[in-house]
């Protein structure tokens, strides 16, 4: 009888252990969000948020599994006040009405040591839609004041006119003066949370 429940014991303890979480939040000094998109056909316009948020959570193993985030839209920033002031209008991010973007993971798919394919809800302009991102651990680390911190990067694609994001202008030879699809690169460093 001992033994069993000695068993049941450790085979609970196993199983609550398997399922153990640690939750990250994001160290903003150390992290971007970027985005590029094409001008007059010819060239790129790169541009950030200077305002975000994100948290993830791995399990056990130390695989990736939830990521949830948060941008402040009227914080873009392209090193252009007038073509920032334009991007928080009505014309792009609605910046007023709708100040923030959100993603929020619905399912993550580890394809490699440290790499996965994340699929998620973004949410622009009021607008959800499902996007998938390429993500990659760089590592988990002590810094030098003990804290844990881990490295990723992220990057994707989307169609901004999918999300309401639609104002343009044809140019002579029939291209759009803004591109539909923005290319987005995320450098993310995390710090374990407090309990």
């Amino acid at each position: 009888m001992k033994t069993i429940i000695l068993s049941l014991v450790l085979l609970l303890g196993m199983s609550v252990a398997s399922f153990a979480q640690t939750s990250w939040e994001i160290d903003k000094v150390h992290s971007a969000v970027k985005f590029g998109v094409t001008h007059l056909v010819i060239s790129t316009v790169e541009g950030n948020f200077k305002d975000f948020n994100a948290n993830i959570s791995t399990k056990a193993d130390g695989s990736l599994d939830k990521i949830e985030a948060d941008i402040k839209t009227n914080s873009v920033n392209t090193e252009n006040e007038g073509r920032d002031k334009d991007l928080r209008s009505d014309n792009f991010f609605a910046s007023t009405k709708f100040p923030e973007m959100l993603f929020i993971s619905k399912n993550i798919k580890k394809i490699g040591k440290d790499d996965y394919k994340v699929t998620g809800d973004l949410t622009i302009r009021g607008t959800t839609k499902s996007v998938v991102l390429d993500a990659k651990n760089n590592g988990t680390i002590k810094d030098p004041w003990g804290n844990t911190r881990s490295g990723w990067t992220a990057s994707g694609k989307i169609n901004r006119f999918d999300f309401g994001l639609s104002w343009n202008k044809t140019i002579e030879t029939g291209g759009l003066i803004v591109g539909k699809e923005v290319t987005i690169s995320i450098n993310a460093e995390f710090i374990t949370k407090k309990s």
